[in-house]
């Protein structure tokens, strides 16, 4: 008998499967028209933000050194104390729009959601008059660009020589008022420790003798 020595032949493994089933814990791939509204509202967002952005850069040419040149030195205290009104005002104007806009709740209510964003307006108004006025002291970012239009009064450079603090001025009452404005809105969402009602585990007086 001559039996083969020879080592039996592996299989050959399975090839990998191309396709794979979605697991059950795993979420589903969005759908199309949640990617189409996420599309929508992106545009919308960039559109909202050039139509306030490119009126803003034209006032800001336009009525620049007007405000600078005329207005802030007028004002009482002069350009410094412009700086600071218009600083203070900004958290105003800012913490406005943000108390609006939180409100609102679409699912809730569409009707009462578009008053809180018309309540918004007059502050995102505010808001884009103070970018204009901001946007009035910054001068041309290359040097080469400070001809004698932006030394003219009122121009960027102007405002620099004229108040040279006048960005630190404007930040520093910003930060102040803001941090003013998040102290006060904390105090007031604070529970009232003084409401006189007992608290949890504490038992009642006991009364009081004759």
């Amino acid at each position: 008998m001559g039996g083969g020595s020879a080592k039996p032949k592996r299989r050959k493994a399975a090839a990998a499967a191309l396709r794979y089933e979605h697991g059950k814990g795993r979420p589903a791939a969005p759908r199309k028209k949640e990617r189409g509204a996420s599309c929508l509202f992106a545009c919308l967002v960039v559109l909202g933000f050039t139509a306030l952005l490119l009126p803003m850069v034209m006032m800001t040419r336009a009525y620049g050194r007007d405000i600078w040149g005329g207005l802030a030195p007028a004002w009482p205290g002069g350009g410094y104390a412009f700086a600071a009104t218009v600083g203070a005002l900004v958290p105003v104007a800012l913490g406005s729009v943000i108390a609006a806009l939180v409100r609102t709740n679409w699912r809730e209510s569409k009707a009462r959601s578009l008053g809180w964003v018309a309540a918004a307006l007059p502050g995102l108004a505010a808001c884009w008059v103070f970018g204009i006025v901001i946007g009035s002291t910054t001068r041309p970012k290359h040097r080469r660009d400070w001809d004698a239009g932006c030394y003219a009064r009122g121009g960027g450079c102007w405002v620099h020589a004229h108040y040279p603090f006048v960005w630190a001025v404007g930040l520093v009452t910003t930060l102040a008022v803001g941090a003013l404005l998040v102290a006060l809105l904390v105090r007031l969402l604070k529970p009232n420790a003084d409401s006189g009602e007992p608290a949890a585990g504490s038992s009642a007086p006991a009364a009081a003798s004759p």
